[in-house]
């Protein structure tokens, strides 16, 4: 039976069994896309990134859940150009991507952190009722509206949309308690892949941020670090004017609450970019499954 190199990467973190775990397919030429679901499936990670040739980047990539394929994933992202990095495929400096949404420019430093510009931001004002959103999240509902005067609940994309959600205090976002099926619900209502809640409130003294991610209705209850929705949270923060003067980078804390903590980069200027490091901590193959197609799609 055929097989195919497999790797399992965490990324935004430099040691093993941290941060957010992405399934890499570094040779996926060839694979059907229920091939690609299946294997998904079997990573049971929140993404894997399935990288394949194309004349139009560098590289291309599919990134899917254990349920579907996605348009894009920032720790993906930076998983397999790391994998790529370290094992001599990938040279120090600047290359192409070809997603879903378009083509990105990826960076990788001397230092083996990878860069990824997203796409440019979407942000807007969302009717939603801070109590429902309180509610789907399992939190007070005190701790979203003594702060929405300041900053509102509201849809951002940088390529992925979320619903972003400021809290008062890292007690009440660590205390949370998700309703899934409200929260795929009210992320179905404002057409986001899922809700970012966050707070200033942190626990490391060099964090701007404390974020957690929760998008059932992609098939991943609780993201550990959320490349995409850090993203669109640096672009929100701009928005709305969190800070007198934006700063050129902040850094967003992440996954401690499900033992997996990571950090995130986030450069807000002309262009959004997300960067950080990742590490390999399981290099083996797959088998690729022979199943028919529909059955694949539909198991």
């Amino acid at each position: 039976m055929e097989t195919r190199r497999a790797l399992q990467v965490d990324a935004f973190t430099d040691e093993p069994l941290t941060g957010n775990a992405a399934g890499v397919v570094p040779d996926a030429d060839g694979l059907s896309d229920g091939q690609m679901q299946a294997i998904a499936r079997e990573f049971n990670q929140s993404e894997t990134a399935f990288v394949l040739s194309t004349g139009s980047a560098d590289r291309r990539v599919r990134y899917f859940t254990p349920k579907q394929e996605i348009e894009l994933c920032g720790h993906a992202t930076i998983a397999m150009h790391a994998a790529l990095a370290e094992n001599g495929d990938l040279d120090v400096g600047d290359h192409t991507l070809e997603t879903n949404v378009g083509v990105l420019d990826i960076t990788v430093e001397e230092d083996d952190t990878v860069w990824m510009t997203q796409s440019q931001p979407a942000i807007r004002e969302v009717d939603v009722d801070p109590v429902e959103v309180a509610d789907a999240l399992g939190i007070d509902p005190a701790a979203l509206t003594d702060i929405e005067d300041e900053l509102p609940i509201a849809r951002a994309t940088t390529g992925l949309p979320f619903l972003i959600v400021p809290v008062t205090f890292l007690e009440q976002l660590g205390q949370a308690d998700p309703d899934m099926a409200a929260v795929e619900q009210l992320s179905e209502e404002v057409d986001v892949t899922g809700l970012y809640a966050f707070t200033f409130d942190v626990l490391s003294a060099q964090a701007t941020l404390h974020g957690r991610m929760f998008a059932p209705r992609a098939g991943v209850p609780e993201d550990p670090v959320t490349g995409t929705a850090s993203g669109a949270t640096g672009a929100y923060l701009r928005h709305f004017g969190a800070f007198d003067t934006m700063p050129d980078e902040v850094l967003f804390e992440q996954g401690h609450f499900i033992s997996r903590p990571g950090t995130v980069r986030v450069r807000v200027g002309d262009q959004i970019q997300v960067g950080g490091r990742a590490v390999t901590s399981f290099d083996g193959s797959v088998v690729v499954p022979t199943l028919d197609e529909d059955e694949i799609l539909e198991a």
